[in-house]
């Protein structure tokens, strides 16, 4: 009995002596808790957000910015180029303006090719249309006062500063400015918003065949642009396809109005139009049963300020928020839409794991004075737009030269949530007709260069929606 109690007082010090051994071991979610690598380089990024505006060039809004690749400045301090104006029969300049809505000029493939004259940068007024009572060829009506320059020039050569967008050049001076953005094709609206979801414009013959599909950025004709309401028009695949495979979440906001299946019994004059939302017009978002990914403003506000922002967001403006020429609304109006998006970013939960990225799709007729780089025929790039990148990660006052398009904003979400696997016909599971895969471009700049991941997150920089009064 004696032995046997020893043994068993030996035994309970052993079963002791090992519990307090194993009691320092973590196990292994421990391990992985306490162990696991911090995130590097853009997987410090879990949320993307591209609002996309409309219709203006760079040297509209920036071209006087510090340090950027703007106009060259006269010892007079004014912008020195003037370019041919056969309305005037002399040569024109740009001009600052305050005015808040201007007319712009036509952006479509014939009038890209006018506007670069063979890379001379000077047709922006020589493609203006020769129609009769057009302020551009009777400057001296009243009803031009607002549209023209001190010389009467068509407000294409007209320029912006920080007094008129000040909210945009504060972005770019705290954040990121890139001068070398150019829009992915030299066309209009529906054609860049295609490029910025899928990588292509095209049109099919079958909207179930996405081999049937070929090259197209002009899309004239009904036949050929999807309306709400219809079947899908677009067979190719777009980006959200490779996103809802490897389960990566996203949304496409649009505004509160939008009415995608009419009739609709509220008013929706200020809807964010099929043509800045094509993804109900593709087949494969049908197919996947992803339109409930297509939101509106609201249900992103209320997602930020929830922390449950998804991994990739897409904003564009309805019609009275869009910096359109002549369009609902004036360009303060545009600009405290952007900055209120902005701004529930900043103040979300998510801010410290978020790049946001503000553009505007092509250039409206105005004035710039970069040629743009060449990838593809026809597709483009297009005339250069602004590009203001925003995050804890961004870097400070920083200009990016690199050449840059909507297909940079495709790569950096594939690399960050898809493990680099690109809209790619020889790898997509559903592969299309299209002939180049525009984020291989050897030309194309990543966006990881403008940020700097080895800096502590920067806090929110919250602007005023409404700098000059409601």
């Amino acid at each position: 009995m004696k032995r046997r109690r020893r043994i068993s007082v030996g035994l309970v010090a052993v079963v002791a002596a090992l519990s307090a051994a194993l009691a320092t071991v973590p196990s292994p979610a421990q391990a992985g808790k306490h162990h696991q690598a911090e995130p590097q380089g853009i997987f410090k990024l879990d949320h993307l957000i591209f609002i996309v505006q409309e219709n203006r060039s760079f040297d509209h809004y920036f071209g006087t910015f510090p340090g950027a690749n703007g106009f060259h400045l006269g010892l007079n301090g004014r912008p020195d180029v003037c370019i041919p104006n056969p309305y005037l029969g002399h040569c024109s300049t740009p001009y600052h303006t305050d005015e808040p809505i201007q007319l712009g000029g036509r952006h479509n493939d014939i009038h890209s090719d006018l506007d670069i004259a063979g890379g001379k940068m000077n047709g922006f007024i020589s493609s203006l249309p020769d129609v009769a009572g057009r302020c551009w060829k009777r400057p001296l009506q009243p009803m031009c006062a607002h549209f023209v320059g001190p010389q009467l020039q068509p407000d294409v050569m007209s320029y912006m500063d920080q007094r008129e967008i000040p909210n945009y050049w504060r972005l770019a001076k705290h954040f990121v400015l890139s001068d070398r953005m150019f829009a992915p094709t030299d066309s209009w609206t529906l054609p860049s918003h295609l490029y910025l979801v899928s990588g292509w414009s095209a049109r099919c013959t079958d909207p179930s065949d996405p081999m049937s599909c070929v090259s197209d950025v002009e899309l004239k004709g009904a036949q050929y642009q999807y309306r709400y309401g219809e079947p899908p028009l677009y067979a190719w695949t777009d980006i959200t396809d490779l996103l809802d495979e490897q389960h990566v979440s996203w949304r496409y906001y649009v505004d509160d109005d939008t009415c995608m299946n009419p009739p609709c019994t509220y008013p929706n004059t200020n809807q964010s139009g099929p043509v800045k939302n094509p993804l109900p017009g593709f087949t494969d978002v049908h197919q996947n049963g992803s339109l409930g990914n297509i939101q509106t403003h609201s249900q992103y506000l209320a997602a930020a300020a929830a922390g449950t922002l998804p991994s990739v967001s897409w904003i564009v403006p309805g019609h009275h928020n869009s910096e359109h020429p002549k369009g609902g609304g004036a360009i303060k109006t545009g600009m405290a839409f952007v900055t209120r998006m902005v701004n529930a970013a900043m103040t979300s939960p998510n801010w410290n794991s978020t790049a946001i990225f503000v553009t505007w799709d092509d250039w409206g007729g105005f004035y710039d004075h970069v040629q743009p780089a060449f990838v593809d025929e026809p597709g483009g790039y297009g005339i250069r737009v602004p590009m203001i990148a925003i995050g804890p990660y961004a870097k400070t006052g920083y200009i990016d030269s690199q050449i840059l398009s909507f297909d940079a904003f495709l790569k950096l979400i594939e690399d960050r949530f898809l493990g680099s696997a690109r809209l790619d016909p020889a790898t997509m599971s559903r592969p299309d007709s299209r002939l180049l895969v525009r984020e291989n471009v050897s030309i194309l700049g990543d966006l990881a260069n403008e940020f700097d991941f080895t800096q502590p997150p920067r806090p929110p920089y919250v602007l005023d929606p409404t700098p000059f009064g409601p």
